[in-house]
């Protein structure tokens, strides 16, 4: 018998939209900031005290890949690996990914994320997450639990 025998192969599914406006950014801007790893290294990252940059590449384009691992001072290491799908500068991207906890795949998701103008001036951002949460891992809503803290990182990067 092997691990993977052991294992109980199920998938469960989660949607969420989550939902930023920011006065005063261009949504340009607000796109940059998913564009380069500069600007993700700003705010797409978790807690300095709490994890270190393992690894982090980008070729942001269409067909272009995205992987960050994370080291976490508790010994966890996660894995972000994402193919990006469609990008329109300043408005749209629309990647797919897969999260791994110390190598076992957990969860394989596709991201949105909308950009409009706000009349008046600012940028509004729209993100939607479908994701499939896999043998066992059960996610009880931290993925959007996450996702807000990442987006409130994000906010802070843009009125920094």
């Amino acid at each position: 018998m092997t691990a993977d025998t052991l294992v109980k192969r199920n998938v469960s599914h989660g949607v969420f939209t989550l939902e930023r406006t920011y006065p005063g950014v261009t949504p340009q801007r607000v796109f940059d900031a998913f564009a380069s790893i500069e600007g993700k290294n700003g705010w797409f990252t978790a807690p300095n005290a709490l994890w270190d940059i393992g690894e982090r590449t980008m070729d942001f384009r269409i067909g272009g890949r995205e992987r960050l691992v994370g080291n976490w001072k508790n010994g966890l290491v996660t894995e972000f690996d994402a193919t990006y799908f469609d990008i329109i500068p300043g408005e749209r991207i629309v990647y797919c990914y897969e999260m791994r906890l110390d190598g076992r795949k957990i969860s394989v998701s596709l991201a949105t994320f909308e950009i409009k103008a706000v009349p008046g001036g600012g940028a509004h951002l729209v993100h939607t997450e479908q994701g499939a949460f896999l043998d066992g891992y059960d996610d009880n809503g931290s993925r959007e639990h996450g996702s807000r803290e990442i987006l409130d990182k994000l906010t802070a990067y843009l009125e920094g």
